[in-house]
């Protein structure tokens, strides 16, 4: 006999699975969490740390499904999309060849081969819960040139990685919070939107004071460079500064108020000290309010 619970949208302390253990100590029988998921990296990574320093099996709920929070994603489609808003009440009822077409293709993309491989999820569920360290999303080879999306900062946890205020989906612990408030692209703490005119371009926003990036680049030769990063702002108090290898080589650098928020600008900064081999480039948010999108860095 395997006594089998389910755990969601709670805290990960030892406290939060008391009763289970105590209930297997009662009757001598092994527990087995038989489904969860459904939230942040940083969630996984708790939980999977709680369960296993306990001796407490599990199996994560579910594999696949719409959704960047899961190993596997299955796309969706403009066509599927309007479905879903007419069922909503939030539409006009669609053309049936568009319900049809658009259901056909949902199908032909729920096919393994077809779903979007969530890498930051599969670390968080294996990786993570056992390790500190930070490890490159690509490659990032800098030679004459690189340019790095603001959404693929360092792989691992809250803290080593990036540094987000809000982490994980608590609400049954009575706590208002969400992680990835945009949720796409990747399932971390960061909020990633995608950007409102260009299909496939994604962005970093709903940055709060004190957060910050990291970005592992791995430089061919040592030498200086320029950075020149791509954000949009309608906040003229926002500032960030940017450090090399745990050393800050400029001042607080303030970005200037657009005319909209849409708007994206370029801050440069010359000048900056890359070592041959690994450097970790650390992009922090002293004031948000702003939207992240690239960086890029040319000798």
């Amino acid at each position: 006999m395997v006594l089998s619970f389910h755990k969601y949208w709670n805290y990960n302390r030892r406290q939060d699975i008391q009763k289970i253990l105590d209930t297997r100590n009662t009757y001598n029988v092994p527990i087995w969490l038989g489904e969860t998921g459904e939230n942040s990296n940083v969630w996984f990574a708790n939980v999977v740390r709680l369960l296993e320093k306990n001796n407490v099996g599990w199996a994560m709920w579910p594999l696949k499904k719409m959704g960047a929070n899961n190993p596997l994603e299955i796309k969706s489609n403009p066509k599927y999309e309007e479905l879903k808003k007419y069922l909503n009440g939030n539409a006009n009822k669609p053309a049936e060849s568009d319900v049809y077409s658009g259901l056909l293709t949902l199908t032909a993309d729920a096919k393994l081969e077809n779903n979007i491989f969530h890498k930051d999820v599969i670390d968080a569920l294996f990786r993570q819960p056992f390790s500190h360290t930070a490890l490159p999303f690509h490659a990032n080879i800098l030679e004459d040139s690189l340019s790095i999306a603001a959404t693929d900062y360092d792989l691992g946890r809250n803290g080593v990685a990036y540094y987000d205020m809000d982490t994980a989906n608590y609400r049954t612990s009575g706590v208002n919070s969400a992680g990835n408030r945009g949720r796409v692209y990747r399932n971390d703490g960061v909020d990633i939107y995608e950007d409102s005119v260009t299909n496939d371009l994604y962005y970093v926003g709903n940055i709060e004071d004190g957060e910050w990036l990291q970005y592992t680049i791995t430089a061919m030769q040592q030498a200086t460079y320029t950075i020149k990063l791509a954000v949009s702002s309608a906040n003229k108090k926002s500032r960030i500064l940017l450090s090399i290898n745990d050393k800050s080589f400029t001042k607080e650098i303030k970005i200037p108020e657009g005319n909209n928020s849409d708007k994206l600008q370029n801050i440069i900064v010359n000048n900056l000290p890359f070592q041959k081999g690994k450097n970790i480039m650390r992009i922090k948010f002293i004031q948000g309010g702003i939207s992240f999108y690239s960086v890029n860095i040319s000798r």
